[in-house]
């Protein structure tokens, strides 16, 4: 029985009516920039996230780029980030003509590891980029306290409603920056993104770059850029944001099954399965294993119908781009080691039981040949 890794049709579906009303109000409107829309996406994401500020733009990579946009960021100055995640949090850095500073990854959340941002600050750090990588939050207490003075940007865009002891992630740094791309927990009909931040002074910079620096009518006191979420993505996520905590739950639920499936199987010592460190509150925005033989499986996989993914093959650091930094193999070896064993699963809400034997079923014969 094939299985997908994801299938955005079952979510929609039950939506659909709904979905259409909220496009044909925008329709109607024909404010297709800015808004009543995107003025009550901001309000509602604001209150669900915990925040005072909620800044609606273009992506996630925008949001990132916006944020240390309006911290200053620029030529000579340093951003520490993990280099275990989507390459979007390094670009950011460079396209602003700063440096990226790559840090080892936990072996056991894939997130920041605070002990080697401790010795990764120095006078040029100007800002600090925590991942909350996979729908779990990063270990923000510790992060917190080496960060001192230095503002953290939360990479919040695989982790919408995750915590950390009870305070939303994009509510603990100085801003948090969420992806709305289709695939996430909390998804938009394209590319969206937002910017959440309790600091007012932040808020308005950040809704000044947006509108390319714009302060008043053809009024730029800074260069900024086109950053602006579409009405029509914001009249679909708030269709949706009602309904994410359900779909959450529905992921939390599937993880689960796997454990006890795996568990069933025989398979706790040749699957290592993501753990969800408590008072994280894990989200599950990708249910990623680790493995040995991981390309092998996931052939093995693909030639039965069975989708899933590696997320991520190539840590920053060696990515071709960054030669130039002089990092070498080995040097961080705890993501070195999860880009070759990580593998993502099915685990969307929507999946069905029988689906998940599926999949450990496949995962069981591929290991017992």
């Amino acid at each position: 029985m094939p299985v997908p890794l994801l299938d955005l049709t079952r979510q929609y579906e039950p939506l659909r009516e709904e979905m259409r009303q909220a496009i044909d109000r925008v329709c109607d409107s024909q404010r297709f920039i800015l808004g009543a829309e995107v003025d009550a996406f901001e309000r509602e994401s604001a209150v669900a996230l915990e925040t005072l500020h909620a800044v609606g733009v273009t992506s996630g990579t925008d949001a990132l780029l916006v944020a240390l946009m309006a911290l200053g960021v620029g030529r000579g100055d340093e951003v520490i980030l993990p280099t275990f995640t989507f390459f979007a949090t390094a670009g950011v850095v460079s396209r602003l003509g700063a440096t990226p500073v790559f840090v080892d990854v936990d072996p056991v959340d894939f997130c920041m590891d605070p002990e080697h941002l401790h010795v990764s600050i120095n006078d040029r750090t100007r800002a600090i980029i925590p991942v909350h990588l996979f729908g779990q939050a990063a270990a923000m207490d510790r992060i917190m306290k080496v960060a001192g003075d230095v503002p953290v940007v939360e990479d919040c865009a695989q982790a919408w409603g995750a915590d950390f002891n009870g305070a939303q992630v994009g509510s603990i740094g100085a801003m948090g920056a969420f992806s709305f791309f289709p695939s996430k927990n909390l998804g938009c009909f394209g590319d969206g993104g937002l910017v959440t931040t309790d600091n007012a002074e932040l808020d308005r910079s950040l809704r000044e770059l947006r509108m390319h620096g714009q302060s008043g009518p053809y009024q730029h006191p800074v260069v900024g850029g086109n950053f602006r979420i579409d009405a029509l993505q914001a009249a679909i996520l708030r269709v949706k944001l009602p309904h994410v905590g359900a779909w959450i739950e529905g992921r939390r639920a599937n993880a689960d099954r796997y454990r006890r499936l795996f568990a069933n199987a025989g398979l706790e010592q040749t699957v290592q399965l993501p753990e969800a460190v408590s008072g994280r509150g894990h989200t599950f925005n990708q249910y990623v294993v680790r493995v040995q033989r991981r390309d092998e499986l996931r052939a093995f996989l693909a030639d039965r119908g069975i989708g899933a993914a590696v997320y991520y093959p190539l840590p920053l650091h060696l990515q071709p781009c960054f030669e130039g930094l002089g990092h070498e193999q080995g040097e961080f070896p705890v993501a070195e080691e999860a880009s070759r064993e990580v593998l993502a699963l099915p685990v969307f809400p929507e999946l069905t039981e029988s689906e998940q034997e599926e999949v450990v079923h496949a995962i069981e014969e591929f290991y017992a040949n």
